[in-house]
């Protein structure tokens, strides 16, 4: 269960990051029914004022690092790296890690986690401009380019900036539930859950579209997909014909009309395997698949995990 929560600063923080951390876990949002997190800001010397990567700003943190011991939860925001980790709060994460805490980090905070031996011989992610720095500084950990975070159970690292809201809400959806990650996202007017899927990472971020015309059909796709649709179909709708409706709708959202449809159909088949007790058959019916085998294959291949188990881990905690 995800009740104590705490931050861990280093000196020259980043103060975007380590405001990510505070908005998902530091705000008092129990008026609206959701979970208040024993929240602990943390640092080697309490009191003691940190500098940051904005200037005429600086952080004291309240507690020590003493408050690591028990945390559920401790995140690690970002750092310039060449500033380099204060030895005091590398070890003490790494002590809060063999507890049996949860290490999430932002951005070059997986670097922190490297130098506490977090990384070695797991899958992470950092900003895309680190990413080649932490595979030669941590030749042992597996660093992924491409992704918005890696959850490798105990150890979630995030890439730069804003996924750190990804990862935030990802760990609320995991382990408290849809529900809740929705209604924080929904305060921080976030969407709670970037395209992609519960396999560990998500793929690739959701990608805006500029052309009114596809905007509207995208809109009218996403709240029809139980219906057929065929690239034909949605050109006569758009009034293009099929080569440039292809052709604008895969610059537009960076994949194919088919693809983007699945993808949709899969978030909506997780909301429902989450939400409600409808068998596979109907569920497929009502995401567009057709039969249930059809929506097993494609759950297996986008989610990693079949619908039953995939309900089975999240559904309970859904409802």
């Amino acid at each position: 269960m995800l009740q104590k929560v705490a931050v861990v600063l280093n000196d020259h923080l980043a103060m975007f990051e380590f405001g990510v951390v505070c908005e998902v876990f530091g705000l008092d949002r129990s008026a609206d029914g959701l979970p208040l997190f024993d929240f602990r800001v943390c640092g080697a010397e309490p009191g003691k004022p940190l500098t940051t990567s904005s200037p005429g700003i600086t952080v004291a943190p309240e507690y020590g690092l003493e408050e690591l011991v028990g945390a559920d939860l401790v995140a690690v925001p970002a750092f310039p790296i060449d500033h380099g980790c204060d030895p005091r709060v590398v070890d003490a994460v790494r002590a809060a890690s063999e507890r049996g805490a949860t290490i999430l980090t932002v951005c070059s905070g997986a670097f922190l986690a490297g130098q506490a031996g977090l990384l070695d011989g797991r899958k992470c992610t950092t900003h895309w401009r680190y990413v080649d720095r932490l595979a030669r500084d941590f030749p042992l950990a597996t660093v992924d380019p491409d992704v918005l975070f890696v959850d490798e159970g105990n150890l979630i690292t995030s890439a730069g900036t804003a996924a750190g809201i990804d990862a935030c809400l990802h760990l609320v959806r995991r382990e408290l539930g849809s529900s809740v990650a929705n209604a924080i996202a929904r305060r921080m007017v976030v969407p709670p859950q970037r395209d992609g899927g519960q396999r560990q990472f998500i793929e690739r971020p959701v990608v805006d579209c500029s052309s009114d015309s596809l905007s509207e059909t995208l809109h009218w796709m996403g709240e029809n997909l139980d219906l057929p649709h065929t690239v034909e179909s949605l050109a006569d709708r758009t009034a293009m014909s099929t080569r440039t409706f292809a052709r604008r709708f895969a610059a537009e959202t960076g994949t194919t009309p088919v693809k983007w449809l699945t993808g949709q159909r899969i978030l909506l088949a997780k909301q429902l395997l989450e939400d409600t007790d409808l068998d596979l058959e109907s569920l497929a019916g009502r995401c567009g698949f057709g039969s249930g085998a059809l929506l097993r294959h494609h759950f297996q291949r986008s989610v990693g995990i079949a619908p039953v188990e995939y309900r089975r881990r999240f559904g309970a905690r859904a409802s």
